[in-house]
């Protein structure tokens, strides 16, 4: 039976899709919220905005979004804390790039062969 690593680093698939097996149940509670948080609109733009370069300054998020910075702020750490995405601190400014494995991952789940 095809599975997924379940590291608390890596969130690499090793096999195959929802399609192809059922999801055990530490895989699904490990990617749940990964897609719980890419379920906000907002959060859904700010990880592609993430995602389409190597890395974003938290200074070109905020004007894209209506939003205060404390929500921009509190979207950002919910992406984090899925594991969707890292940052650094660099100055008096935070830089965030994607996790490639936790979206191999979310692909991978997706893909169906």
């Amino acid at each position: 039976m095809p599975v997924l690593e379940s590291t608390p680093q890596s969130a690499a698939v090793t096999c195959c899709g929802l399609a192809a097996t059922p999801v055990t149940e530490d895989d699904a509670a490990r990617l749940a919220p990964m897609f719980k948080a890419l379920g906000d609109p907002v959060r859904l733009r700010m990880a592609s905005m993430i995602a389409a370069r190597p890395e974003v300054c938290v200074c070109e998020i905020t004007p894209a979004f209506d939003l205060s910075s404390g929500t921009i702020s509190h979207h950002l750490k919910t992406l984090r804390e899925a594991g969707l995405v890292d940052s650094e601190r660099r100055g008096t400014y935070v830089y965030y790039w994607i996790n490639p494995e936790a979206i191999g991952a979310l692909s991978a789940l997706l893909a169906v062969e």
